[in-house]
């Protein structure tokens, strides 16, 4: 068994090529090619936490594996990673238990690629403002991958804490050439005017996207969740063109799904028919994008195995291919 850690894993895993393996990995998820159960999670009430498991096969990437995954909000507080992981990677053809991965640096990297891959297929081509909510591990993320995808020109980062806030830009300030492109700003709401893209990380219980802060024609990303909380006001979601990774993921009952969506739904505001697509729709064109420049678009994720799937196959192909990390023997 080959085992890699966190270091090892961020060295080998390569954004450009994670994005394009997930469209793939989406259409797979969405013809039902891939075998990706509901997610299980043993939750932790007094720390507001869970410890899912999210087993997965991914024929496209001949990946077969599981993903143990906990979410503590709180650590944020304490400069512990809110999502920690393990991948345990299996012999497709055998069953045989073949890699054992550090999972958080993944869950990171596909994360914000898969948001990236939305922003591809979603965005305006000349999209060039984002807005980055939230200032953790996430938004690293997101900032790094969504500038793969879209020639950004600026980025505003908007977060609760201002100190985490500047201290991210300067850590960003070298994702773009020149000065003054990257830059704190005082609220979600001066972030969002004028953005072409939103970018939402944060575990909020009080919306941080509203409809009267955002611009015609936004594509946004939301990727937080609060079990007690959303990032989205019910307005925008009314009226966004709502694209998913999975129906069944994203509407599945907490701590699984979204309250983003879930919540409009209890109201009556939307049904669930509301959700126009999954990205592997429209990667398949089975379902139409964007249809007018002035046209909100919303991603919302909730995460799935077949992401983890594409990025834990790449990171292994690397790794045979370099001789990376240590083989052990269960015994």
């Amino acid at each position: 068994m080959r085992v890699l850690g966190r270091s090892q894993v961020e060295a080998l895993l390569d954004v450009d090529a994670l994005i394009d393996a997930l469209a793939p990995a989406m259409v797979d998820l969405s013809a039902g090619r891939a075998s990706v159960p509901d997610r299980v999670a043993a939750l932790v009430p007094e720390r507001d936490g869970f410890l899912a498991a999210m087993p997965g096969f991914l024929p496209s990437a001949g990946a077969l594996m599981t993903k143990l995954v906990s979410l503590f909000p709180h650590n944020d507080a304490a400069r512990l990673p809110t999502h920690q992981a393990l991948i345990v990677a299996f012999d497709p053809d055998t069953g045989q238990p073949a890699a054992l991965l550090d999972g958080t640096a993944i869950t990171a990297a596909r994360t914000g690629a898969c948001s990236a891959l939305s922003v591809r297929l979603l965005a305006r081509e000349d999209a060039t403002v984002l807005a980055l909510l939230g200032t953790g591990v996430q938004a690293r993320s997101h900032a790094r991958a969504i500038c793969r995808v879209r020639p950004i020109r600026e980025i505003r980062v908007a977060g609760r804490d201002a100190g985490k806030a500047a201290d991210l830009v300067g850590e960003l300030s070298a994702v773009l050439e020149g000065e003054g492109r990257v830059r704190a700003v005082s609220s979600y709401a001066e972030a969002l005017d004028g953005a072409d893209i939103a970018a939402a990380t944060t575990h909020a219980v009080e919306p941080v996207i509203r409809r009267s802060w955002l611009t015609p024609g936004v594509h946004i990303t939301s990727v937080g969740y609060n079990p007690a909380g959303r990032e989205i006001d019910d307005a925008t979601v009314v009226e966004a063109l709502v694209c998913v990774e999975s129906r069944q993921a994203a509407l599945a009952p907490l701590p699984a799904g979204s309250n983003d969506l879930l919540m409009p739904i209890r109201d009556g505001l939307i049904t669930a028919d509301h959700v126009h697509a999954e990205l592997g729709e429209l990667i398949s064109g089975s379902r139409p994008g964007r249809t007018a420049p002035d046209q909100i678009t919303l991603y919302k994720s909730v995460g799935v195995a077949v992401q983890d799937a594409a990025a834990t196959a790449l990171v292994l192909a690397a790794a045979r291919m370099q001789s990376l990390g240590e083989e052990i023997t269960l015994r």
